[in-house]
């Protein structure tokens, strides 16, 4: 017989559910077995924004992970008012176990209104990447391609132009990176990122979705951008 289940993390008091809001995101650190540590996306039930946090499992073997070894990596801040586009996925890249990835939708509404997704200077829209701390916080990695001095745009993005990247996933035998990005009304689309890249792609929205011009708000590609490897209306 099976044991009775158990909770592994329970932090639900600590948890924002409305809308697209929730625990988002889990991943595993690459060291694991031997570090305990684990970590999660959720939106704070407080803020109501983003946060990315470790927790440390007393051993690779424990049932259960006690809540009060939360140590906060990173928090994004989100649109005051908007329970929509928080993106949420985390995870590491084969061969490199020090870098997190992190997926952040554009926080909502309809067209990224304050064009978010688009701005370097604004964490939202975004693939992150970052170094967490050994405690806590994080560094961003020197290798990350607005990390370098008097380049514009924040250290921690990998990689822009994204409208709510939902699903995302690294080839466990390439390193390839696919990002598969919820379109507004009138494109789904699949990314890839070939193993090997060095960041800094800018795939369109808000001015493009999948391939076209965003209906009502959109325009020319902006310079460099990367169309997506497949697209299909929503339903088809």
């Amino acid at each position: 017989l099976l044991d009775e289940p158990t909770t592994y993390l329970d932090i639900s008091g600590l948890v924002d559910t409305a809308g697209e809001g929730g625990l988002l995101g889990l991943a595993f650190a690459p060291d694991f077995g031997s570090s305990g540590r684990l970590y999660v996306n959720y939106i704070d039930a407080t803020t109501r924004d983003t946060v990315v946090a470790s927790f440390t499992a007393a051993s690779a073997t424990a049932t259960r992970v006690d809540a009060t070894t939360r140590r906060t990596i990173l928090t994004v801040d989100q649109p005051a008012g908007r329970s929509n586009h928080k993106g949420g996925w985390i995870g590491f890249r084969p061969g490199e176990p020090e870098a997190l990835y992190i997926a952040t939708g554009d926080g909502g509404s309809s067209n990224d209104p304050e064009n978010r997704a688009q701005n370097l200077n604004d964490n939202l829209g975004k693939i992150l990447r970052v170094t967490p701390g050994a405690v806590e916080g994080y560094t961003a990695p020197a290798s990350n391609p607005f990390a370098a001095p008097g380049v514009a745009g924040n250290d921690e993005i990998w990689a822009y132009g994204l409208r709510n990247p939902y699903r995302v996933s690294f080839d466990r035998l390439s390193g390839d990176f696919w990002i598969a990005d919820v379109g507004q009304g009138a494109r789904e689309e699949v990314n890839l990122e070939a193993a090997g890249a060095t960041g800094g792609h800018n795939y369109g929205w808000r001015l493009r979705e999948g391939s076209i011009a965003t209906p009502g708000v959109g325009g020319e590609a902006p310079e460099g951008a990367i169309d997506p490897l497949y697209e299909y209306a929503p339903g088809a």
